[in-house]
């Protein structure tokens, strides 16, 4: 099937360019109908935008039918097959419109001279956004070709205009803050490292329950002119533009325009507009500005929805910018440059953000480790430190702070000794691994072959992986590219993205696992009722059979990327027999849609879960005469099994890894595989942990995959180990029942095998 056409639709240097030339949000509409109608070789393309409030389409763009019939076609959902599509949210394909029964004539438009008609819903999980329609003159229908393509539009769009909705209608509800306690006199603080790294620097406060004090510009006695205005402007779109583009050079991943929002205001006639309608009429340029900036502050903040809400941080950010670059202050308005920022709470998205304006580290204050900002931490390389320390919040500008993220510790205006050896840390750190170590395959001291696999987190790790011997990736988590965006990324963005990681990796196997969120990793755009105990909620497989839709077009995307590359399909979260087979299912049912629909794709994946719930530990040998494969989840089959979460603080030294019943679950499942003769790894943090190393091996783990910081250290201690003697220290482990004898037996056979020096790394 050729969908050369298709590639375009989730182009991102495409998209920006409709930014860029567009003056406004309605120009911007209009060159999205004209760049999907050349692209489909449409006659007609326009977009209606659903009115939650009034159950209403309203036409906000159009190329093809009359101009004046913008604003003027409306239609009730359900009505028509515009509104028939959106009610049902599938896409509405006829050869001839008028013959479906359903069909809404609306007169003095030109739609009659247009039969074959082609309706695609824009929605975001459950929200209804709109609908975007194309229709051709009569002989000239529409195949299944442009229905894939006009679909992978429209998921693409979904955010920029569910963006445009806002902007134009906002609700209304009044929002309350939480008010926040004055800061303590802070010296030192015990935290939690998120992401390891070291950084000093002065820090920048974010905190989205509090709006910037924005009066001390009405106090200035400078007076501005609407050139300057303008010129203000133009330099806060390149500064947005400029942003976008690096965003999109550290990650491939994020095919999203992630400043869609900042951009859309600054070419919204009634944000930017009204500020300029304002200064004509002799209101000063700054105080235009804020009077717009407030009411859309106050519209925001008080809707009934929080995605509405959540915009407030938009407004507020461009709103910075436009007066800083009008006052000609430093052109890094936001402050990120070199700074630590401490944020109560933090969007992958904004982590991103602040990460294209080189942000040196963070400080997170909302007490709980939040898994997926920390590893998109640690792939962007941001030291990151968790700590329940509101006062934090409250600190100055100029204060300086030290955080060492790999123990966690935070030093409020360090003295200077503590800065100095600090720095004599980071040199040392910079440990030198060498050339035959790196590039060799890994084998233990006495010969045993150890294959060590990388997780990856974005396409951005490949950079580091490519660098050191490795045997694959063996988790590759697909999470990623969903909670980094602003919407469900579609099968064809998908495809995209995992087609360029198999084709980095060649021959060696890639090993997906499916859509894991839930628990602590929210997606921003969707929202999942409210839980009482999410890490036993609705998540990981639980979400993807829930929501088949989503889920077989994550299987299809991998299946398509994965045609003649070796990729294996992994399954998280189950916790039976039956809900593994039926997972299996799905996978079948997309090979058999592919193979109708003409796709190239792989037609025979290994399948295989990750063990890490208790429930399945007890079954691992039926378990293992039906999967391909075992990885095991260290992480959570700890949480599971000692029923300790993992991110509560007052609970974090009930998290023993070493626990006996954790050990001799690890060795029931490596027994259980091994004898099926299927593969058995470890992909949780043991993997990793040189501690655990050893016992791992012992008791016959021969896969092991870890984060792509990781692999030198762990390549080095495997060199260091003798399998024999790994054997021997995992048996002795295995017979103890006590923790307290457990720790002991670790220390002194571990000091012994690796010295001294094992626990300083």
């Amino acid at each position: 099937m050729h969908t050369d056409h298709v590639k375009m639709l989730y182009d991102i240097s495409e998209l920006n360019n409709l930014f860029t030339e567009s003056i406004s949000i309605e120009s911007f509409l209009q060159k999205i109908v004209q760049m999907v109608a050349g692209h489909v070789n449409a006659d007609v393309c326009s977009i209606y935008l659903y009115n939650e409030s009034d159950k209403e389409l309203v036409l906000k763009a159009t190329v093809g039918l009359k101009s004046d019939s913008v604003n003027r076609v409306k239609l009730k959902l359900g009505e028509g097959l515009v509104g028939l599509s959106l009610l049902n949210r599938i896409p509405v394909c006829e050869k001839c419109a008028e013959e479906n029964p359903n069909f809404k004539f609306y007169p003095g438009i030109n739609e009659e001279f247009f039969k074959s008609f082609l309706a695609v819903p824009i929605v975001r999980g459950n929200i209804r956004i709109g609908v975007m329609v194309v229709q051709r003159s009569e002989g000239k229908e529409f195949a299944e070709q442009d229905i894939l393509a006009l679909r992978a539009t429209a998921s693409q769009l979904a955010s920029m205009i569910e963006n445009i909705k806002y902007i134009m209608s906002p609700g209304q509800k009044v929002y309350e803050s939480e008010e926040e306690t004055n800061p303590e006199d802070l010296k030192f603080i015990k935290g939690r490292a998120g992401s390891a790294g070291y950084a000093y620097s002065n820090v920048v406060i974010s905190n989205k329950d509090e709006s910037s004090d924005f009066t001390q510009y009405l106090n200035t006695e400078e007076h501005y002119t609407i050139k300057q205005f303008d010129a203000a402007l133009k330099t806060t779109e390149i500064q947005m533009e400029n942003l976008q583009e690096k965003v999109e050079e550290k990650l491939e991943d994020a095919a999203s325009l992630i400043f869609s929002a900042h951009l859309l205001m600054l070419k919204d006639t009634s944000f930017t507009g009204s500020m300029r309608k304002l200064i004509e009429k002799g209101e000063e340029p700054l105080k235009a500005i804020l009077r717009i900036y407030y009411d859309y502050r106050d519209i925001f903040r008080n809707s009934p929805s929080l995605l509405i809400r959540e915009k407030v941080q938009d407004v507020e950010d461009i709103t910075k910018r436009i007066i800083n670059n009008l006052m000609q202050k430093d052109a890094d308005v936001a402050g990120y440059s070199g700074r630590i920022a401490v944020v109560r709470d933090i969007l992958p998205s904004e982590l991103l953000a602040m990460s294209a304006e080189n942000i040196k580290g963070a400080i997170l204050v909302s007490g709980g480790v939040t898994s997926h900002v920390s590893i998109l931490a640690r792939s962007l390389g941001i030291p990151l430190v968790i700590a329940d320390k509101p006062e934090l919040l409250k600190l100055s500008s100029d204060t300086k702070v030290l955080i060492d993220a790999d123990l966690g510790n935070i030093y409020v205006n360090p003295a200077e000794d503590i800065v100095e050896s600090f720095e004599r840390k980071k040199k040392d750190k910079g440990k030198i691994y060498s050339h035959e170590l790196l590039s060799s395959p890994s084998r233990t001291s006495d010969g045993k072959r150890i294959y060590v696999m990388a997780n990856l987190n974005l396409l951005s790790d490949l950079k580091n992986i490519r660098q050191i011997n490795n045997d694959g990736i063996g988790l590759y988590r697909t999470e990623f590219p969903f909670i980094i965006r602003n919407n469900f990324p579609s099968e064809e963005e998908q495809f995209f993205i995992y087609g360029k990681l198999v084709s980095d990796m060649g021959d060696k196997p890639v090993t997906f696992r499916t859509l894991d969120i839930g628990g602590d990793k929210i997606l921003s755009y969707y929202r999942i009722d409210k839980e009482e105990n999410p890490f036993l909620g609705m998540r990981s497989i639980r979400f993807s059979l829930s929501h088949r839709e989503i889920f077989k077009q994550q299987i299809r995307a991998i299946l398509r990327a994965g045609y003649e590359y070796r990729i294996k399909l992994m399954f998280p979260m189950i916790s039976s027999i039956d809900e593994f087979l039926l997972a299996k299912e799905l996978v079948h049912e997309c090979i058999a849609e592919l193979g109708k629909e003409g796709f190239e794709h792989n037609s025979s994946p290994e399948t295989g879960i990750m063990v890490e719930i208790p429930s399945i530990v007890n079954i691992i040998e039926a378990m293992a005469e039906e999967a391909d494969f075992f990885s095991i989840g260290t992480n959570d089959l700890i949480q599971y099994t000692l029923a300790v979460d993992r991110t509560n603080e007052k609970v974090a030294d009930l998290y023993i890894p070493h626990h006996p019943a954790i050990l001799k679950s690890l060795k029931r499942i490596t027994d259980a595989g091994i004898k099926s003769g299927i593969d058995v790894s470890i992909c949780g943090d043991m993997a990793s942990d040189v501690r655990y190393i050893p016992f791992l091996i012992g008791i016959g783990i021969s896969v092991l995959s870890v984060d792509s910081g990781y692999l030198p250290k762990v390549k080095s201690v495997i060199s260091k180990l003798s399998f024999k003697e790994a054997e021997t220290f995992a048996n002795e482990l295995l017979s103890k029942n006590r923790i307290s004898e457990i720790d002991e037996v670790i220390k002194s056979h571990n000091t012994r095998l690796y010295g001294s020096e094992l626990f300083a790394e």
